[in-house]
């Protein structure tokens, strides 16, 4: 299992092999490179190292961006965690390290900090200040400071990219089966549960409200959805709606789950749902009763799912 560390807590004495990026959603373009540091490491020795960075540099640089990230930081140490690497350092991104120079960048972290041997990069990766500095720079460094480069090939590349694009549009598409085909594993929504309105209960469906602090984080089209979560250690199935709740006048997106065959409290846990399916897009019913009837359906819509695939 991966150490997660901030690297001011790091320095390596192990020679190690490093990978550099952002890696939001850790798709399968994603799991090729960071196999790929894997073995390498393995075959020379060296440690497996990911430097990643938090906030997004588009966050902290472009404060309008309005970037939509597929994994919240927390989600993306749990799958890099799980992907057999030795190190995941997280590098606080700011201003003032964005104007770091890259020789200082290659000297004060990766050399003096992660005591890089090997670095596994793209061949359009830029870095240093004003992202001023090239492969070919790194290449130069290299040979100045002791450590190999690899590249990581255009087609690679490419399909990192296309990946990360094609799973943003099919999650505001609603199309999770196109999404979670291309991250390799299921979409994840992680949030606190807290108090709601009650009205699932009321309609005999009584749900979880998930609050999710990251307004970074993208939320799915609305609509409902089967999903799983695995609370504490048991694995459970349910629907879960994102939206207005238009047939009760609701004015605020929700994100409800009702679990099937499922009576903890699980009030103030904060829970992983994973996304396994759409069942429909959000609708306003004509009447409470309406929507109701519409809940048996889904439900038995989902169960049928969830035992033809689980």
């Amino acid at each position: 299992m991966s150490k997660i560390k901030d690297i001011k807590a790091y320095t390596s004495l192990e020679p190690t092999i490093v990978t550099i990026g952002t890696f939001d959603g850790v798709h399968i373009g994603h799991q090729k490179i960071i196999k790929r540091l894997i073995n390498n490491g393995k075959d020379a020795n060296l440690k497996s190292v990911i430097l990643t960075f938090f906030p997004h540099p588009r966050m902290v640089l472009q404060k309008d961006s309005g970037i939509k990230l597929i994994n919240t930081i927390d989600e993306r140490r749990t799958i890099l965690e799980a992907l057999g690497l030795d190190y995941l350092l997280i590098k606080k991104f700011t201003k003032a390290f964005s104007r770091l120079s890259a020789e200082n960048f290659v000297n004060k972290i990766l050399v003096e900090k992660l005591n890089a041997k090997k670095v596994i990069i793209g061949y359009d990766h830029r870095f240093g200040r004003n992202r001023n500095a090239d492969i070919n720079d790194l290449k130069a460094f290299g040979i100045k400071y002791g450590f190999e480069v690899e590249e990581i090939s255009a087609q690679d590349i490419n399909d990192v990219s296309v990946s990360s694009t094609k799973i943003r549009k099919a999650l505001n598409e609603g199309d999770i089966a196109k999404a979670n085909a291309y991250l390799g594993y299921h979409f994840m929504l992680t949030g606190k549960v807290v108090k709601g309105k009650a009205l699932g209960r009321q309609m005999e469906y009584p749900t979880a409200n998930i609050f999710i602090a990251e307004d970074y984080k993208l939320i799915p089209k609305h609509g409902s959805y089967v999903v799983s979560s695995l609370i504490d250690n048991e694995s459970v199935y349910g629907m879960m709606n994102i939206g207005f709740n238009p047939t009760v006048e609701g004015n605020q997106e929700t994100i409800e789950v009702h679990f099937f065959d499922f009576n903890k409290n699980i009030y103030r846990k904060t829970i992983q749902i994973d996304l396994l399916h759409r069942l429909r897009d959000e609708k306003k019913f004509e009447s409470v009763n309406a929507l109701k009837q519409q809940l048996v359906k889904d439900k038995e819509t989902s169960i049928r799912f969830i035992k033809s695939h689980f």
